[in-house]
């Protein structure tokens, strides 16, 4: 087998490709020959060695990669849901950059019949974080405003699609105007200019009353005026810190990283008490064990793909071995949709 090996963290350079023994499926877990794997902004925060629980589970040498699709290899003992030949795709804990992966099989699901191995490929880390984020962490009610920032990459696109399924309306933030075509194509009612500088007037003239929920991945750059765009009772749903990484260095900065860590805003449960609003924080990598929920999340995900409520993102592929072409893409900030990676593996 090939897979992408980062030995210590740094920049692009760390992502190499290495040959590697096959891998044999243990009792319980299924081999499956990769032929498409996701890119996440989470792999770019791996590779700099900013990843907690890359560290918690896996440490260095480390292969990255949280989803995949493919066709199954082998099957361990006492797997009688796959066998030899069947399409999947599914979620692991690192390791998804790679030609083989082995996972239990409570983490695989079979290939929905609309779905592409190369669209399956970016839908289960996206789409489940979104859906836990939305499903898990809040009762949503028909018709209230969601605001999402990052709105038309891939857990924002994947959020604004299972907004409107689930009855609400979405209004996305994006990180410039060529973005607005694909946070609208997903649904977004509305869509603002993050760099605009009346930003956060645009974003209370569209919920006046304030939001059920807002979305945000940014860290200390937005997180404090999400707060604050909440109506009572609303929920501020943190996953992610990218604005402490510079765009297009590959490296973080350890003084910016102080600097924004130190800036990031601490709620007091006190004032939050009285304001009725909560934050909410979650990293979908440390939920990977709980299989009845990824099952419950990845069942209710396929029934809205197949009555056509969500559709997978658009695709930007990259072979495996340019992994790092994808991660200096996925960093410049300019990029749509969901970024995949291709093993070169023949098609079906």
């Amino acid at each position: 087998m090939e897979k992408i090996q980062i030995d210590k963290p740094g920049g692009y350079d760390r992502l190499r490709l290495v040959s590697a023994p096959d891998l044999e499926p243990a009792a319980g877990k299924v081999l499956v020959s990769v032929h498409v794997a996701g890119v996440n902004y989470a792999d770019c925060m791996v590779r700099m060695g900013l990843y907690a629980s890359a560290k918690k589970y896996v440490g260095w040498p480390i292969t990255p990669g949280f989803d995949f699709a493919g066709i199954v290899e082998k099957v361990g003992a006492n797997v009688s849901k796959f066998h030899p030949g069947q399409q999947v795709f599914g979620v692991t804990r690192f390791g998804g950059y790679a030609t083989q992966v082995l996972v239990p099989a409570a983490q695989l699901f079979p290939l929905p019949p609309e779905m592409s191995l190369a669209q399956a490929g970016g839908v289960p880390t996206v789409f489940l974080t979104a859906w836990y984020a939305l499903r898990e962490l809040c009762r949503l009610r028909p018709g209230m405003k969601i605001l999402v920032h990052s709105a038309s990459g891939g857990v924002g696109g994947a959020a604004l699609q299972l907004t409107r399924a689930f009855g609400c309306e979405p209004i996305g933030i994006v990180g410039g105007a060529h973005k607005f075509e694909a946070a609208k194509k997903h649904g977004a009612a509305q869509v603002f200019d993050k760099r605009a500088p009346d930003l956060w007037d645009q974003v209370r003239r569209a919920a006046p009353e304030g939001y059920a929920v807002v979305m945000d991945p940014n860290g200390e750059e937005t997180l404090m005026k999400s707060y604050q765009a909440l109506r009572p009772t609303g929920r501020l749903l943190v996953y992610g810190f990218s604005s402490m990484v510079p765009l297009n260095r590959g490296k973080p900065s350890y003084l910016r990283l102080a600097t924004k860590y130190f800036k990031t805003p601490r709620f007091n449960p006190i004032l939050m008490t009285g304001s009725n609003k909560s934050v909410m924080a979650f990293n979908l990598s440390y939920l990977f064990d709980h299989h009845e929920m990824l099952a419950e999340g990845m069942d209710e995900l396929v029934e809205l793909f197949a009555v056509r409520k969500l559709t997978p993102l658009d695709i930007q592929s990259f072979p495996l071995a340019h992994a790092a072409e994808a991660h200096r893409a996925l960093e410049s900030g300019t990029t749509t949709g969901k970024l995949v990676l291709s093993t070169g593996a023949p098609s079906p």
